[in-house]
């Protein structure tokens, strides 16, 4: 589930959306009222529960260390994965996302170094009726992306975010405690930063 040329989507579990508001998210960093939406490379982001936490990691070309690519991602195991916890594996089977089609024209990417996200400051109508995103493993698989099931994602993220690989960490504060406090606090941001929201 990808956006077409000129469009950006916003996925969700609401399927009776008509019109999308600008507003302000409850864990947003900015203090900016907007509609958020994601491109194609950002679209698997969202294949989730909305509240799944989850720690993605990329290749970045001409960045990523071989070491590092065969470290996070795992030798021949292709350039991104999405590591999720194991409680929420029902989930990723039972969850009814929907995506919305809406025009680009009226957002801009947001985050920095690299956009995360697209935003607009005005309202939204979708450009059609909302569709079903289906099997949200499936859509993994079908984009050579890999699903990682694991106990604790602070072990993982913490060589992700000192690492040569693009990260993003969505809803992490939904994640069980880390196994002790001695590690501090995550970094909920690296080259490519979280959607608020």
């Amino acid at each position: 589930m990808r956006p077409e040329p000129g469009q950006v989507l916003h996925f969700s579990e609401d399927p009776t959306i008509t019109r999308f508001v600008p507003h302000v998210a409850a864990t947003a960093q900015q203090p900016e009222a907007y509609v958020w939406a994601v491109d194609h490379e950002r679209a698997p982001d969202y294949w989730f529960p909305r509240q799944c936490p989850r720690a993605l990691a990329w290749v970045r070309p001409g960045v990523t260390t071989d070491t590092d690519r065969d470290r996070i991602i795992g030798a021949g195991c292709g350039d991104r994965v999405h590591a999720i916890e194991y409680a929420w594996w029902d989930a990723m089977r039972t969850t009814r996302l929907y995506a919305y089609r809406l025009p680009a024209d009226p957002f801009r990417p947001i985050g920095d170094p690299l956009p995360h996200a697209h935003v607009a400051c005005e309202p939204v109508e979708p450009l059609g009726p909302p569709e079903p995103v289906g099997d949200l493993i499936a859509c993994h698989a079908a984009a050579g992306i890999q699903l990682r099931l694991l106990d604790d994602l602070w072990s993982f993220w913490d060589q992700v975010v000192t690492s040569t690989i693009a990260f993003s960490g969505i809803r992490l504060r939904n994640a069980a405690p880390r196994p002790t406090r001695s590690q501090g606090l995550p970094r909920l941001s690296g080259p490519a930063s979280p959607r608020p929201g």
